[in-house]
């Protein structure tokens, strides 16, 4: 699924990311209120973490890339009028796409949603097939369900219980017209396809951000076994030639990992930023403790 002209040839530079850093740096590190802004939770967003980009995001560039859409946080933040977004999640993918065709009627279905138990496991156990009200129902559950995640059972159908959200759901409805004019311009396009589709295109002085799934918890006793049904490691290795791929034809690549060492050995060309969080998907917020991630990137800071 995809729309717009998603043009091979060189492109010309978006607007002076220099001029702008200073406030790009404001609106990052107060994310939870600029506009737009992410109107998803996902495990894994760098939302709360967009301060440690903003100095290694390329001055100017052509078009940017982001194949591991998630929450979009930094397609939100940096506002490009050309983008080539995807993600392998369809109903994600699929969200999107409604949510920038139409995006009055995905809120009108979104006020008739009550934020209570009765309703998310109502909603959660007969989802609707029309893609404006599924949409709808996917931001819903987003929301309402425990820390955002995103989980599926053998019959590929949501079952993330209910997660007792404090936010009332209307506050979002004027970004979500924000984030839905960002997404419909002509030449921005959504594609549900692995990453590899998604940066067919990418050339010489475009910008790819990479985020792939991961899991740090296990860092340093069986990252790649703990990760293999996530993102296997297979997946990670077509993923780093990929980045250097792209690397030696001019592209800016900007990637995040895990700061394993097997993950390190892939990126060795790039130059590496560390940054701690604090871990969220733990059930005992005790043993929610601050874990390593890395910064990959194609430039010196």
């Amino acid at each position: 699924m995809s729309r717009g002209n998603n043009s091979c040839g060189a492109t010309p530079p978006q607007s002076d990311v220099q001029e702008n850093r200073n406030e790009l740096l404001d609106r990052a590190r107060r994310i939870g209120s600029a506009t737009p802004r992410p109107f998803l939770r996902w495990a894994g967003s760098k939302r709360a973490h967009l301060h440690h980009l903003v100095d290694l995001i390329p001055s100017r560039y052509g078009r940017y890339f982001e194949p591991f859409l998630g929450s979009g946080a930094l397609f939100f933040l940096l506002e490009p009028t050309r983008a080539s977004l995807g993600d392998a999640c369809s109903e994600l993918t699929a969200t999107y796409e409604a949510l920038s065709q139409n995006p009055g009627l995905v809120i009108r279905h979104l006020r008739g949603l009550r934020v209570n138990k009765e309703t998310y496991y109502a909603v959660r156990g007969n989802r609707s097939r029309g893609p404006y009200k599924r949409a709808a129902e996917f931001i819903y559950l987003n929301k309402a369900c425990w820390n955002g995640l995103y989980r599926v059972n053998a019959s590929g159908e949501f079952n993330v219980p209910y997660g007792r959200p404090k936010k009332n759901q209307s506050e979002d409805y004027p970004n979500l017209r924000e984030c839905a004019s960002k997404l419909a311009r002509r030449a921005v396009t959504i594609a549900n396809a692995d990453f590899e589709h998604v940066l067919e295109s990418a050339t010489e002085g475009d910008f790819v951000f990479l985020d792939p799934p991961y899991v740090t918890r296990h860092n340093n006793n069986g990252f790649i076994d703990y990760n293999e049904r996530l993102f296997s490691w297979a997946d990670q290795r077509r993923l780093a030639a990929t980045a250097q791929r792209l690397r030696n034809n001019g592209v800016h690549v900007l990637a995040t990992n895990a700061a394993h060492k097997d993950v390190l050995k892939l990126y060795r060309n790039f130059d590496k930023y560390p940054f701690d969080r604090r871990s969220t998907l733990a059930a005992d917020t005790r043993k929610r403790g601050m874990v390593r991630e890395m910064i990959f990137s194609s430039r010196p800071r």
